[in-house]
């Protein structure tokens, strides 16, 4: 107890508004660039839908780049949680493990890492699908 009271006084405060804030701007930011891809989709003719899935599609590439060029990082310290949460995030959690790991080579480095962090979302969005597609098939059989 007596350690954690001289312990505190060397730690900053957080700051908790600024940090809110900082999220709150980062986060409208990626909302505003993927509603400008849906945007731009829709003008060249594609419809709702289809613009909508794109510019997921466009920005989790996005992510993933910037974390493949370590930019990512960066932006998130700036950015906090407004980044971190929307689906850039979860980009930059599945490439993360696997740019860390890429001097162990293709296959055991990236290969088996990039499915560390997101590997069981993944996984069971997979299977979950294909259980769904079986489902309907057998009864659209009927």
């Amino acid at each position: 107890m007596k350690y954690q009271k001289y312990a505190n006084k060397f730690v900053d405060k957080p700051k908790y508004f600024l940090n809110c804030l900082k999220a709150f701007i980062a986060g409208g930011i990626v909302c505003e660039i993927g509603y400008f891809i849906q945007a731009a989709f829709m003008y060249f003719g594609v419809d709702r839908d289809t613009s909508g899935i794109c510019s997921t599609i466009l920005l989790i590439c996005i992510a993933q780049l910037l974390t493949g060029f370590g930019c990512y990082d960066t932006i998130a310290k700036i950015g906090g949680a407004g980044v971190i949460v929307p689906i850039t995030g979860f980009a930059n959690s599945v490439v993360s493990p696997a740019m860390e790991f890429k001097k162990e080579g293709p296959v055991l480095g990236v290969g088996s890492k990039i499915f560390s962090l997101a590997g069981p979302v993944i996984l069971l969005g997979i299977a979950t699908s294909w259980a769904v597609g079986i489902i309907y098939w057998i009864l659209m059989l009927f």
